[in-house]
């Protein structure tokens, strides 16, 4: 057996590491083993830590009144999850000013635990001024990564820190048909380096299907011409496989939903949809609009990417401004109220 060994190695360029190891390498660069070490099982293992402890995923929704974001939220996630659902009444007056308002709900599927936070925003755009109605939004933003930094930096931390940092804010374009009201590219160009925005265009079925790209390419051009980046960011993709696939995906942005919770029959099959004189409009038929590419995107290919982004790149951005004007690493105090207006 230790001749075999021998003869198989023999084969092999032997290459003198640093500190005098023969270490061997196969001609593709990494080490020929063998046998099989289990090195593989390492992704089972970290799946079964993840389903013990589930994972948050925090989404806002930001529009003007009537748009249908709840709707869309409680269809993204099959379930009453937005706060219209909650015990908020139907029938509420729109507020005088933006405020904000969450709602968190347990969903388990396939044995896998999610904390989904869904923020709300009532009486963004609503107004008959509407200057500087980003503004508590972006502090609500801030504020979370305010209380995750807090928890970072304290001398005893806590083995997993809450995290309410917003991940994803679905924002919503009123179908003109014209192009983006002020209020629109303002909000996105404020809030897209410290907030992940994922464009969307609501109530797709009030156009017609010329009408619809049309105004997305309109909208594409807008944001583009405003200096707009949204997620998935052109500066964050990883390699080449990952700006192919992100590439598709701009360029199918801002996708042109529907949302609905009511369900119908249609060929013998229940479908979730809206109806009209004229028919009923799927909202998972990705002929009668593009909810189904928003869903796959935002929670079966993105979602953790999502994650990272916020973590990495906008929390980290807030992290070092506020470690630089408090003055090095040590602990900010539980007192300290300063708010960063970054």
């Amino acid at each position: 057996q230790q001749q075999q060994i021998k003869n198989r190695l023999s084969h092999l360029p032997v290459v003198v590491g640093s500190h005098g190891h023969a270490t061997s390498h196969s001609s593709g660069g990494g080490s020929t083993l063998l046998g099989y070490i289990g090195i593989d099982t390492i992704i089972e293992q970290m799946r079964k830590k993840t389903m013990k402890t589930g994972f948050d995923f925090n989404i806002m929704v930001v529009g003007h009144s009537g748009l249908g974001k709840s709707t869309l939220v409680n269809t993204l996630f099959k379930s009453q999850v937005s706060r219209r659902s909650a015990g908020w009444a139907r029938d509420e007056k729109i507020p005088k000013t933006v405020e904000i308002k969450s709602v968190s709900h347990v969903i388990e599927e396939g044995g896998v635990k999610m904390k989904l936070t869904v923020v709300d925003t009532p009486g963004f755009g609503d107004q008959i001024n509407n200057d500087n109605c980003w503004e508590p939004i972006s502090k609500y933003i801030n504020e979370q990564y305010e209380k995750f930094l807090k928890e970072e930096v304290n001398i005893t931390r806590k083995k997993r820190i809450p995290d309410t940092r917003v991940h994803c804010c679905i924002y919503f374009i009123s179908p003109t048909g014209h192009s983006l009201r002020q209020l629109d590219t303002e909000f996105m160009k404020r809030l897209s380096h410290s907030v992940n925005i994922i464009p969307v265009i609501a109530k797709a079925d009030t156009m017609t299907i010329e009408e619809r790209q049309e105004f997305k390419q309109r909208v594409r051009k807008e944001l583009e011409m405003s200096g707009i980046e949204f997620y998935p960011q052109k500066e964050f993709d990883e390699d080449m496989e990952d700006k192919s696939d992100n590439d598709k995906i701009r360029e199918a942005m801002p996708f042109a939903v529907v949302g609905s919770d009511k369900e119908y029959q249609v060929n013998g099959k229940r479908v979730l949809g809206r109806k009209t004189a004229w028919g009923i409009v799927e909202v998972e038929n990705p002929n009668h609009c593009e909810f189904a590419q928003l869903r796959d995107f935002l929670i079966r290919s993105h979602l953790q990417d999502l994650k990272e982004v916020t973590h990495n790149i906008h929390y980290e951005t807030y992290r070092a401004k506020r470690l630089n004007e408090n003055g090095g690493l040590h602990p900010i105090s539980s007192n300290d109220t300063q708010e960063s207006n970054l």
